[in-house]
């Protein structure tokens, strides 16, 4: 059997911390308020000029160093983002040129803060059919250019970053499932109203900016993230004790504690970065993974569980041996 094996992770975040004191000088809000409700003390935002493909660019190289591959061999590039530096080409494409990598497939997907597990699953179906051997996936965002200083709500939350993994076929275990979800009903509760075919604002952004109704976002990611890990672990016919390490998406403290409780994991067992982050959306998971592997936490042989919840509703998981 093929399985679909992480050789290496990479992350990058932009050198400018943007602490909550920061934010307090510029809005309505202050240091306890937002930690009392999201667990974010700091965020990284990116400088002028710097894009999506400019961090994920750096995000990539590391993990194809940890990888111990050429890059030469990759055979695909998947990059997970709601915000590409242009509406077209993709981003994928504009790395795939940064990376020297002409010819091979690469394309952008759009799952919102689930994008880079989204990434994973498409990746793992392409090389599990054995279209493709080494696959860089990626997920990054540049979400500080969408947001209104005037919404307190949604402009503590967000922030900028980028990760990636590269993906190698295997005979040794890896990704052993997948599961990804959507809801379109509930569309109307994270997003934004403004696009190509709506057309944009005569504002600051085009007028995008992102909406979010908060209170509903917060039960149906802990009702949908509960139901997610009962599915994954049916699927592989795993008890809660078998997994060693939760890594989610990183949007709030409170959900990533109610995830953790429905798995009875002590807290010592998840990878926390929202503190230090805040929400990267579709990089979200991916800088948590690599902040594990590189701390020494995530070690060959441990079976890892990760997950995410985003606008549109999205919502998946990936449970793999690392």
């Amino acid at each position: 059997m093929i399985y679909s094996r992480i050789m290496g992770t990479g992350s990058y975040l932009p050198e400018n911390i943007v602490t909550n004191k920061d934010l307090e000088k510029i809005m309505d809000t202050n240091d306890q308020w937002i930690q009392d409700r999201t667990g974010i003390k700091q965020r990284h935002m990116a400088a002028e000029g710097e894009t999506t493909v400019d961090m994920v660019e750096q995000a990539a190289l590391r993990a194809i160093e940890a990888s111990g591959i050429d890059a030469a061999e990759i055979d695909m590039i998947i990059l997970g983002t709601t915000t590409p530096d242009l509406i077209f080409p993709s981003s994928a494409c504009l790395l795939q040129e940064r990376l020297g990598l002409p010819g091979i497939a690469a394309f952008d997907l759009n799952a919102a803060c689930t994008s880079f597990v989204y990434s994973i699953s498409v990746a793992d179906q392409f090389i599990k059919s054995g279209m493709a051997k080494k696959i860089l996936v990626c997920g990054a965002e540049t979400l500080s250019r969408a947001l209104d200083y005037e919404d307190r709500t949604t402009a503590v939350l967000f922030a900028d970053g980028a990760g990636a993994i590269v993906l190698e076929a295997s005979e040794e275990p890896g990704i052993l499932s997948t599961h990804i979800h959507a809801d379109g009903r509930y569309a109307h509760l994270l997003g934004a109203d403004v696009g190509v075919s709506r057309g944009f604002k005569d504002s600051n952004n085009g007028g995008l900016k992102i909406l979010m109704n908060g209170r509903e976002v917060f039960k149906m990611a802990v009702r949908t993230l509960g139901q997610i890990v009962d599915e994954t672990l049916a699927a592989n016919n795993l008890e809660k004790s078998d997994i060693d390490w939760l890594i989610p998406h990183q949007a709030n403290l409170r959900i990533i504690m109610a995830t953790a409780k429905k798995l009875n994991m002590p807290m010592e067992k998840v990878i926390v970065t929202v503190d230090k982050h805040g929400n990267t959306s579709a990089a979200s998971v991916a800088l948590a993974l690599d902040e594990g592997v590189r701390s020494g936490r995530v070690k060959r042989g441990d079976t890892i569980l990760l997950e995410a919840f985003g606008g549109g509703f999205t919502w998946g998981s990936a449970l793999i041996k690392y």
